[in-house]
This record gives C-alpha cells, structure tokens and sequence, in this order.
C-alpha cells in the first residue's frame, strides 16, 4: 500500500523561515517548458530565489569518461545526469551519509537532514579518498535549475509545479534510483491522487 503525507503551504514572501528546501517538485502535465517537461526536481536551496536539480535525466555521459575517480562511489547508473539548464558546465554532487558526520570535515554538507532520507551536496574538488567511507550512491548533475526570487512561488501557484513532502512508497521513494525512469510517474501519481502541496492565500500570477 503506498503512502504518501500531505502538507499545504501559504506562500509567505514576507516570512523567512519559509523554505522548499528539501522538497521535490513535479512537473505537471501542463509544463511544457522542455528544460522541465516530465522532470522531477528536488530542492536544495530556497530563500530570495531558488536553486533544484532535475532527478530524472541520465545523460549518456559516463562517470568513467569524465570523473573516473569518482566511479567507485557513484550510484547505478554510472552516468552524468543532466541537472537543469543554468550552468551546464557546472557540477553538482549529491550522495547519501555513510554512518555518522564528522562535523570537522567540510567536504560533504547534509541538504535533505530527515532521518532515513539523507542527502547531501558533495564539494567535487575534493580527493574521492577524502570521503571514503564519508558518502555513498554519489550522483553527479550536469547544470542546475535556478529560480529567481518569486519566481517558483508565482510558478506553482500558476500550476506547473506540484510540490511533495516527506514521499514515502512501498520499497520507498528514492531521489537516487537506479530506475530514474518511474520517478515523474511515481510522483505524478502521488499528487494525482491528492496527496500534493497546496499553495493557498499566494498572490495572483500574472503573465509575463
């Protein structure tokens, strides 16, 4: 039986304690924005604008080819992933904690703190020895998607965005699947089934 809890966010532009940091985004199927059609899109920084990586699009790029220090470390399928379309010659690496965080290291920092869903973003120019045993199941994004300020609030209350908090399926949601084909599906399913974030009380959108 799948699961999935509900939270209902206001837009408070005014609050800054109010972050989507650590959430995912669906694309609906109303957003037929190429660079975000069919993606799945988790969070890493929200405050004056936005900052995500796009979770489901394996290039066909090898980790081998471009990073192969890092191949040991790397999550199935061993391949870049294509992150979003800002900075595309930029990288950005998430990994899972492996056992307890040395509060002393500085080359890993959790971005998803929840217990038993940990995700962090790895500093690359690090030596992969460094953090061994530090990290594991690393993924590598090519680009990043980014949001300017209001821009993502005003985006999901338009409807091209559904937003989930703390998904949970039978076998689990994972961000770092092996099979990063079913994520847009297992999502857009969850929000379908009304389960997704509801933005209430936001402003009007206009159309720019």
């Amino acid at each position: 039986m799948r699961t999935v809890s509900a939270m209902a966010i206001e837009w408070r532009p005014n609050d800054p304690s109010f972050s989507l940091s650590g959430q995912i985004l669906v694309a609906s199927r109303h957003l037929t924005d190429p660079n975000f059609f069919r993606t799945v899109v988790l969070i890493l920084e929200h405050g004056e604008g936005a900052l995500g990586v796009v979770l489901n699009r394996p290039t066909e790029i090898t980790i081998a080819d471009v990073v192969p220090t890092w191949l040991d470390l790397a999550a199935e399928p061993r391949v870049v992933f294509q992150g979003g379309p800002v900075e595309r010659t930029a990288a950005i690496g998430l990994a899972r904690p492996e056992g307890a965080l040395d509060p002393e290291q500085t080359w890993f920092s959790l971005a998803v703190s929840e217990a038993g869903r940990e995700l962090g973003i790895v500093n690359l120019s690090a030596e992969p020895g460094d953090l061994a045993g530090v990290v594991r199941d690393l993924r590598i994004y090519s680009g990043y998607a980014g949001w300017s300020p209001g821009q993502l609030e005003s985006e999901i209350q338009a409807g091209g965005w559904l937003v989930l908090d703390h998904i949970e399926f039978e076998g689990s949601f994972d961000p770092l699947t092996s099979d990063p084909a079913t994520l847009w599906n297992q999502a857009s399913s969850a929000a379908a089934s009304g389960q997704g974030v509801r933005v209430i009380d936001g402003p009007s959108v206009q159309n720019n």
